[in-house]
């Protein structure tokens, strides 16, 4: 049996390495073949090439490398003629796998998409593009379960592939306080999580920075880590901190740790993050975070008349019964910092302005009123409780092989369930 797989992302290359593991597991004979990254070949996956290298945001960036897409998609395409795969699976990353779906599609491949494109957030309209080009989605959470199937989507309920690796099993109390530590010597800790993409740490440090700054003034004694992903975003960060010449006292005492951020978490007392699957991390760990992601007023302009999701994290997401909302459009780009929604487990901000003066109140209140920071892990085990449950990538692997086979990827997630337990998608429905 042959597998092709593509991801465009560090987070899909991941999520991909999982599935490819659990295939084999499941099918040692399989042969993956693909675009996506080192994670990926490490599995064994014979790459096309490295997409993960092309990881880009918004339209013109987009523009920029289009004839690089252009190419990766004929590549793929010719790898489909040199011997045809029994099933293409698609993880995220919707534009280029857009292009991708198709050519699979009118080559007679069955197109599977894990952890599909969030239509149901910011471009509903591409429903019907979905059900034309995707045979099965393999969705990650029961709220977008529900949507894809009642928009006419085929979908099964996999669970999140992040919880594979990071499901609490320990007891709540686990999670609620930060590690033991010598308090005469060290105050509490607070993570700035600026982002796993180069233009998401350039919008968005100077208000980590600059929170940090009015937290220390509250709290003299509380430490500041900046965890990247890896030394280039370190280096990144140190250039950027270099150039706040008018900021010299925020810059103080500031550490700047890669690929670190989940052994940190076990000490965090709480943290600020820039918007992404981080979230989902912050939620096994049981650390409240502020969520902040700074962009352009016409940025803002445009998303007001695309997005339907009431928050731009999936923790947010996840902790209320109305997820989806109707449009709230405006052409109007604030001028102000409006108070977050008093129902976001993780306050949040999607900003034109600088949200670093809400920011820091949220920390500040965690650190000085330990009650305050309780109820917010305890909404945070609630979450947990209903979602945060492992097997993803082999309720995956179990679908993908029925649908490559011809066979009902349903009953083969049903199988898996029974073999591992009560899962979350059990005991969400």
């Amino acid at each position: 049996m042959r597998v092709f797989l593509s991801a465009g992302e560090p987070s899909g290359d991941h999520h991909a390495a999982l599935l490819i593991r659990s295939l084999r597991a499941r099918h040692p004979g399989v042969e993956c073949v693909g675009l996506g990254g080192p994670q990926m070949a490490a599995e064994g996956c014979h790459l096309v090439a490295d997409l993960t290298r092309l990881a880009v945001m918004w339209f013109l960036r987009v523009i920029v490398s289009i004839h690089s897409f252009v190419d990766l998609a004929r590549r793929a395409e010719r790898s489909f003629l040199d011997r045809r795969p029994d099933v293409c699976v698609l993880i995220d990353f919707p534009g280029f796998h857009w292009w991708l779906a198709w050519r699979a599609k009118r080559h007679g491949i069955p197109v599977v998409f894990y952890c599909p494109p969030q239509i149901w957030a910011w471009a509903s309209w591409r429903k019907a593009k979905m059900r034309r080009l995707v045979d099965h989605v393999l969705s990650p959470l029961p709220f977008e379960h529900e949507w894809f199937n009642e928009q006419g989507i085929v979908s099964t309920l996999v669970g999140h592939p992040f919880f594979d690796e990071h499901a609490p099993g320990a007891s709540a109390g686990t999670f609620s306080r930060p590690a033991p530590r010598d308090a005469a010597q060290e105050g509490p800790l607070v993570l700035l999580l600026p982002g796993s993409r180069g233009q998401e740490i350039s919008a968005n440090l100077p208000t980590l920075i600059h929170a940090a700054d009015l937290v220390r003034q509250r709290v003299p004694g509380a430490r500041f880590v900046v965890a990247v992903l890896h030394e280039r975003h370190a280096d990144t960060v140190r250039s950027m901190l270099g150039g706040m010449t008018s900021r010299r006292s925020e810059l103080a005492s500031i550490d700047i740790v890669p690929g670190r951020a989940r052994s940190l978490m076990q000490e965090a007392s709480c943290a600020i993050a820039v918007s992404g699957s981080v979230s989902l991390e912050l939620l096994s760990a049981r650390i409240p975070a502020v969520i902040v992601y700074r962009i352009s007023g016409f940025a803002f302009v445009v998303q007001s008349w695309l997005r339907h999701a009431r928050f731009i994290t999936l923790v947010n997401l996840m902790a209320v019964r109305a997820p989806i909302l109707p449009l709230q459009r405006t052409l109007a780009v604030p001028t102000s910092v409006a108070p977050a929604d008093p129902e976001a487990v993780y306050p949040e901000y999607l900003a034109v302005g600088d949200p670093a003066e809400r920011a820091a109140g949220h920390v500040v209140e965690w650190l000085i009123d330990e009650r305050a920071r309780e109820r917010v892990v305890e909404r945070l085990d609630e979450i947990a409780s209903r979602v945060a449950a492992p097997g993803s990538a082999m309720k995956a692997a179990a679908a993908v092989l029925a649908i490559a086979a011809g066979a009902d990827p349903a009953i083969a997630v049903r199988g898996e369930e029974a073999k591992s337990g009560p899962t979350a998608a059990v005991r969400a429905a």
